[in-house]
């Protein structure tokens, strides 16, 4: 069976950063878009894929360690493949010396406690009150019918989405395991831990084929900032441009608009540009939210002399209280 631990090269005491660490340098050398020549890089990308999902999983990697599950994440089966481990335990006697069975009789069962039993001894010796309607065979009857078939596991992905793609929900590229590419549609509302499901683009099994997940994150903007289904944006004015009034030239996501100043504008003011915000899950955007901020020139020497005598009347802070 497949060992995480030395897919991704770490010993079993490794903390979550060594394992993703791993990972990373492990897909950096082995994803398909490097490997298009080597057909065998992105079977061993999907292995080292799996084996991140599992170790990164504390729930599932302790599951692991303890050998209730296998690198696909499915249980083991509890006879370990037939009645390993020697079958029956030779003179297994029942309560009192009579002949018969206990739980504890079985071999290579890890115990009682883990396993419910009394579905097996149905299927061997038939229920107590008669034969099963639905029996088949075997001893009495009581036999069922083959479980399920499962279905492959699912690959799971992580996908960083640009800012500005997340808000004009632009398309975005994804290369699959399998090396095929396809441009991902986003949807509305799309924010960090959006997960997207592929359906069949998992591996294999016997049940069919798994699907894929995307988990999207979305990066941050050097000037843009998200709140809620608005976009907030600070722009710069001159002392001129505050006093005087005029015409901004304003970048959104969608691209550059020009904005009316009105004369007399104080630093702080904020304005509203309607529809320029995020795509809404319920349907349409929300706005963009411009604060002005005034800024004065480096050199303010000139500034000050046409100030020269001239004093604001305002008292600026009177509202302040201490």
């Amino acid at each position: 069976m497949a060992d995480p631990y030395a897919i991704l090269g770490v010993p079993r005491t490794a903390d979550e950063k060594a394992i993703k660490s791993a990972y990373r340098k492990l897909a950096k050398e082995l994803h398909p878009d490097r490997n298009k020549d080597n057909p065998s890089a992105a079977e061993k990308f999907s292995e080292a894929t799996k084996a991140y999902d599992l170790l990164s999983d504390k729930d599932k990697r302790g599951q692991f360690d303890r050998g209730e599950i296998d690198l696909e994440g499915n249980p083991k089966s509890p006879f370990g493949g037939g009645f390993g481990g020697g079958g029956f335990r030779g003179g297994a006697r029942g309560p009192g010396g009579q002949g018969g069975f206990r739980p504890e009789d079985f071999g290579g069962m890890g115990g009682g406690d883990d396993v419910d039993l009394s579905d097996l001894f149905e299927g061997l010796f038939g229920r107590r009150g008669g034969p099963d309607p639905r029996a088949s065979g075997g001893f009495g009857g009581g036999r069922r019918p083959p479980p399920p078939k499962r279905k492959g596991p699912d690959i799971r992905y992580r996908l960083k989405v640009p800012f500005i793609d997340a808000a004009t929900l632009a398309p975005q590229r994804i290369t699959l395991a399998d090396g095929k590419t396809i441009d991902l549609k986003l949807p509305a509302g799309v924010e960090t831990g959006t997960t997207m499901r592929l359906k069949g683009k998992g591996e294999q099994g016997p049940g069919g084929t798994g699907d894929g997940i995307v988990e999207i994150s979305v990066e941050s903007h050097a000037n843009y900032r998200r709140d809620g289904d608005n976009i907030r944006l600070d722009v710069p004015i001159g002392v001129d441009e505050a006093v005087r009034g005029g015409k901004v030239k304003v970048p959104t996501v969608d691209g550059a608009v020009m904005l009316t100043i009105k004369p007399g504008m104080s630093g702080g003011t904020t304005m509203r540009l309607k529809g320029r915000g995020w795509p809404k899950k319920s349907g349409g955007r929300g706005d963009q939210l411009v604060t002005l901020k005034i800024q004065l020139p480096e050199d303010v020497g000139p500034l000050a002399e046409k100030l020269e005598g001239w004093t604001d009347p305002t008292d600026h802070r009177a509202d302040l209280t201490g």
